[in-house]
């Protein structure tokens, strides 16, 4: 695995923006194997479905508004709030207007690459 598109340093204008869902599109900003930081951005509605892993994420929401879900537990957070997931905690999203969040996992989601 690679450290990201150049060494140490990431252009983002380098990647490209995947579309995972109906409204939510993805961006790997730079990895190595042990960390990865990546940018979701979100159309009102869009869904983060429920899901688990065994990565550690810590998440802050750039912009927009979310309801997040961790285990049973859902709560509203909005732009400059975070969040934490340990492994295999089920967790998701809902845009509840237009967003972005930056996702951190450790270590890195080899299937995001």
């Amino acid at each position: 695995m690679e450290i990201g598109n150049n060494g140490s340093f990431f252009v983002s204008a380098d990647a490209e923006w995947k579309t995972i869902d109906k409204g939510v599109q993805r961006k790997v900003l730079s990895y190595n194997k042990n960390l990865m930081l990546v940018h979701v951005r979100f159309e009102k509605g869009g869904i983060g479905k429920l899901h688990h892993h065994f990565h550690r994420q810590v998440s802050f929401i750039e912009s927009g508004s979310f309801e997040v879900s961790i285990h049973d537990v859902r709560k509203v957070l909005k732009r400059g709030d975070t969040y934490i997931v340990e492994p295999e905690e089920v967790h998701g999203v809902v845009a509840l207007e237009e967003g972005a969040i930056i996702d951190i996992f450790t270590p890195a989601r080899e299937e995001f690459i």
